[in-house]
């Protein structure tokens, strides 16, 4: 997979980085009646082919370790366009992965593929979205796809 691609005047954009966070890499099979069917596989081709649609390479990555995804935020300064995450659990508790997405100073846009309103009432905050530039929630795996193509926008 390429990092980036050229545009019709042969500038590279950086990629996007396409993060998910804990228990993500079991969709499929968790609680599909919520989540779906579609699987994290699904989820990353969705977001390359619409990536790439744009003009923009992606880089995807998936980890249940709060610590790891930190320093894959860290790392990617001045490597990336912009983030599309899913922070999964840690949207309401980890103040940590806030402080961490606004150290590339990219655009960001959150992503849940359930309706997190509509859901228990702990997972109506998030520490995500006040940084973010768009929350995108309950249109299922489908909401990767118009989180990349508004972060396309943005961008551009």
């Amino acid at each position: 997979m390429s990092d980036s691609t050229s545009d019709a005047a042969g500038v590279e954009p950086l990629p996007i980085l396409l993060l998910n966070g804990p228990n993500l890499n079991t969709l499929g099979t968790r609680e599909p009646a919520i989540y779906g069917s579609e699987t994290l596989d699904d989820v990353v081709d969705l977001a390359e082919r619409t990536a790439s649609e744009l003009g923009f390479g992606l880089r995807a990555a998936q980890t249940n370790h709060e610590g790891q995804m930190i320093d894959w935020i860290h790392e990617s300064v001045g490597k990336i366009s912009g983030i599309v995450i899913n922070p999964g659990g840690w949207t309401h508790t980890s103040v940590a992965l806030a402080d961490a997405l606004v150290v590339p100073g990219v655009p960001i846009l959150e992503v849940h593929i359930s309706n997190v309103h509509q859901r228990e009432a702990f997972r109506h905050h998030s520490y995500v979205s006040p940084i973010a530039a768009g929350v995108i929630a309950g249109y299922g795996i489908r909401g990767y796809e118009f989180a990349i193509r508004r972060l396309a926008e943005l961008v551009d």
